[in-house]
């Protein structure tokens, strides 16, 4: 089908825009529809046509793309979609394809696959990652769940606004990958808030702090360079990474007993770094310490 697919987005909010305006000049044509009509205007204006009802959009793309705010209006809007899609839209006799981006439940993008799948319609989840800045420069990343020849029908237009995009297997692989990977955005968020109290409690400049974490995150590819392995079982004595993380470990260990050390000089509480220490290096595949509880 390639460039001649006629797509349709749904839900222009503050990652959909920058993601439906970066398809509003493709060749095969892109339909729109939000409950804000300024953001629908804003697209048009870009090149895209506006849709006054879900049914218009079902009605003329044979790659519908949803990125509404959650479970439930994913269910309202896929159920709607889905019951408005015309036999024979695609070329071939392809399905027409709806894709999730939404960041939803693990298993409701398969649950909707299964209610509406098959009689010309296809249900993948494409969750995104990159925000609002990585859609308007093009540079997400989607983790596709479904068919391999849904994956490949969608691979070029999602590349308008995408330069990664990962085939994870199945319906529901593309948002539990979303999962795992939000997990340690976040988690790693509140051990950024620990690490400013540690240095706010130092007399430090949190601005000139945080430049440093982000120049040497964007050297060194931060949490996700130690991301070496295929399974999260123990290293075997023979395995080539076993050199290299032990050093890892040994390194991390060190410099965490020496923040816990400056935390208990200042009087900071530091709950994450005393759970990363005991468990870095069975997070690695590495025997755990000895003191760990």
């Amino acid at each position: 089908m390639g460039a001649n697919a006629a797509l349709g987005f749904i839900g222009l909010g503050q990652i959909g825009q920058p993601m439906a305006t970066r398809l509003a000049g493709w060749p095969g044509g892109l339909t729109v529809y939000d409950i804000s009509q300024e953001r629908v205007q804003a697209l048009v204006a870009a090149g895209a046509k506006a849709a006054v009802t879900l049914g218009d959009v079902a009605a003329s793309a044979q790659i519908i793309s949803v990125m509404v705010r959650d479970d439930d209006q994913v269910r309202e809007v896929v159920a709607e979609v889905a019951g408005a899609v015309p036999p024979g839209t695609a070329p071939g006799g392809a399905p027409v394809v709806i894709a999730i981006h939404s960041t939803i439940g693990p298993d409701t993008a398969a649950e909707l696959a299964q209610r509406y799948g098959g009689s010309g319609i296809e249900i993948v989840d494409a969750p995104v990652s990159g925000g609002s800045m990585g859609a308007a420069d093009g540079r997400l990343a989607v983790m596709f769940g479904g068919s391999r020849e849904a994956y490949e029908r969608c691979r070029e237009p999602f590349g308008c606004f995408a330069d990664l995009i990962m085939y994870m297997g199945p319906v529901g692989n593309g948002t539990r990958a979303k999962l795992a990977r939000n997990l340690l955005h976040f988690v790693a968020f509140t051990a950024a808030a620990e690490a400013e109290r540690l240095a706010e409690a130092a007399g430090l400049d949190l601005r000139k702090l945080a430049k440093v974490v982000r120049h040497s995150d964007a050297v060194t590819g931060g949490a996700g360079s130690i991301m070496l392995r295929p399974v999260t079982a123990p290293l075997d004595d023979a395995d080539a990474l076993r050199p290299i993380l032990a050093n890892v470990a040994a390194l991390g260990e060190k410099d965490l007993s020496l923040a816990l050390d400056l935390g208990d000089r200042l009087g900071v509480d530091l709950p994450m770094a005393r759970y990363a220490l005991a468990h870095f290096a069975a997070g690695l595949g590495l025997p755990a310490r000895e003191d760990t509880p």
